[in-house]
C-alpha cells in the first residue's frame, strides 16, 4: 500500500509531530513563568487555563469537523498551535504567555480530530488498533520532545519555542498536501447551530445518550485516577526517594517508551483476541493495583515495574473504551461525541491535579495514590456491571 493509501499512518505522523512540539514546550513553561518573574502560582494557573479553553473547544471543534470535514478542523488546529508556540518564544509579558496559552488550549483539538478521522476510516473491528496508533504516537512524542527541548533551550528560552512552531508549520503543510478528507459529504451533518457548539450543553448532553452515558462516566472517573500523576509524581519521588529532576526526565522518558510499545505494538495483537470489553476490566484492575502500589512502593527502583504497570493498565483501558464509545454512535456523531471525550479528559486535568496536590500536601506523599487507585477501582466496579449487561464480555469468543 502505498504513502498515499494509508491514512492511519497520515494522522501517525501528524499526532507524533504535534505531540514532539507541545514536550518540547510545555516542560519549559514555569521558566517562560519565571522568566517574566512569575511565579508556581502563576504556572499552575497556565496549565488550568490550558485544560479550560480545551474544555470549552473540544466539544465545539468536534461538531465543526463532523459539519465541514475532519481536514479543514485538522489544519486550522495545527496553524493555532504554531501560531501559539510563536507568540511564546516573543513572549515579553506574562500577559503574552497568557495569551499564547489560550490560543493553544482553544485550538488544541488536534487529537480530538485525529480520533475521530480514525473512526470514519477503520472498521469497527479495527477501530482500537486504530486508536492505540494515536496513543502510541502521543507517547512518542512526549518521550522526545522533553529531550529536544532541554538541550534546544541551551540556546536560549526561544530556541525550542521557535522550533516547536516550525515543526507545527511542517505539521500544517504536510495535512494541505498529503491527508486526504476522512468523512465524505454525504456522512456530515448540518451546519451546526448554538446548542450543538454550546460546550457545557453539548458535554451534559452525552452523558443523556443511553448507550454511551456508563462508558462516558467510566471514562470520566479512570481520567480522573490517573490525572493527577504526571504532575504529582516529581513531587512524590523527590519527597520518598530524593529524586531530582534528571532522574524524573529519564523516568517519563521510561514512560513514553511504555506508551509506545503498549498502545502501537501490544494492543493491536490483544484486541483481536480478547476483544475490547475484556481489555477495559483488565486495564482498570492493572491501573488499580498499579496506582495503589505506588502508594506502598519501598525502593526506587520499584518504581519502574509499578509504574510499567498503570502504563499497561492505561494503555488497554482508554483506547479501548473510547472505542466502545465510538462504535456505539452514529457516523455522523463521530466528531461531537470524540470532542465530548476530549472534553472530559480537560475536566480531569483541571480537578485530579488539584485533588492530587491536596492531598499530598494535606494527608500524605502517599495519599494521592491511594485515592487514584480507589477511583480505578470504582471505574472497574462501573465498567464491568455495564459492559457484563450489554454481553460485550463474551465478544472476544467470537472473534476466536
Amino acid at each position: 500500500m502505498g504513502l498515499r493509501h494509508s491514512p492511519l499512518l497520515f494522522i501517525f505522523i501528524t499526532v507524533f509531530v504535534d505531540l514532539l512540539g507541545y514536550g518540547m514546550v510545555i516542560p519549559l513553561l514555569p521558566f517562560y513563568v519565571t522568566r517574566q518573574s512569575g511565579g508556581a502560582a502563576v504556572a499552575g494557573a497556565l496549565g488550568s487555563l490550558y485544560a479550560l479553553m480545551q474544555l470549552l473547544s473540544g466539544p465545539v471543534l468536534g461538531a465543526l469537523s463532523d459539519a465541514y470535514g475532519r481536514r479543514p478542523v485538522l489544519l486550522v488546529c495545527l496553524l493555532g498551535t504554531a501560531c501559539a508556540y510563536l507568540l511564546l518564544g516573543l513572549a515579553n509579558s506574562l500577559t503574552m504567555i497568557f495569551v499564547a496559552v489560550m490560543v493553544d488550549g482553544i485550538t488544541g483539538g488536534n487529537l480530538t480530530t485525529a480520533q475521530a478521522y480514525i473512526a470514519d476510516v477503520t472498521a469497527p473491528e479495527a477501530r482500537t488498533r486504530g486508536l492505540g496508533l494515536v496513543g502510541a504516537a502521543f507517547g512518542l512524542g512526549l518521550m522526545t520532545g522533553p529531550a529536544l527541548g532541554g538541550l534546544l533551550s541551551l540556546y536560549g528560552l526561544w530556541a525550542p519555542a521557535f522550533v516547536a512552531c516550525a515543526i507545527a508549520l511542517s505539521n500544517v503543510l504536510f495535512g494541505l498536501f498529503v491527508l486526504s478528507e476522512s468523512l465524505p459529504p454525504e456522512r456530515r451533518t448540518a451546519a451546526p447551530t448554538w446548542p450543538r457548539l454550546n460546550s457545557v450543553a453539548q458535554l451534559i448532553g452525552l452523558f443523556r445518550l443511553a448507550p454511551i452515558r456508563v462508558l462516558m462516566v467510566t471514562l470520566f472517573t479512570l481520567n480522573l485516577a490517573f490525572a493527577g500523576l504526571q504532575t504529582n509524581f516529581p513531587l512524590y519521588s523527590h519527597a520518598r526517594f530524593g529524586w531530582d529532576a534528571v532522574r524524573n526526565g529519564i523516568f517519563f522518558a521510561y514512560v513514553g517508551v511504555c506508551a509506545v510499545l503498549i498502545q502501537g505494538v501490544l494492543l493491536g495483537r490483544l484486541q483481536p483476541r480478547f476483544g475490547e470489553a475484556r481489555l477495559v476490566v483488565s486495564g482498570l484492575a492493572l491501573m488499580a493495583i498499579g496506582l495503589a502500589g505506588l502508594a506502598v512502593a519501598p525502593w526506587d527502583w520499584t518504581l519502574y515495574p509499578i509504574v510499567g504497570l498503570v502504563a499497561l493498565g492505561t494503555g488497554l483501558s482508554i483506547p479501548s473504551l473510547t472505542s466502545l464509545i465510538s462504535r456505539r454512535v452514529a457516523a455522523s456523531e463521530q466528531g461531537r461525541v470524540m470532542g465530548g471525550t476530549q472534553a472530559l479528559l480537560s475536566l480531569t486535568m483541571i480537578l485530579g491535579p488539584t485533588m492530587a496536590g491536596l492531598s499530598f500536601e494535606r494527608v500524605g506523599t502517599s495519599a494521592p495514590y491511594w485515592l487514584g487507585g480507589l477511583l480505578a477501582a470504582a471505574a472497574l466496579l462501573i465498567a464491568h456491571l455495564a459492559l457484563r449487561q450489554t454481553h460485550p464480555l463474551t465478544e472476544a469468543r467470537s472473534c476466536e
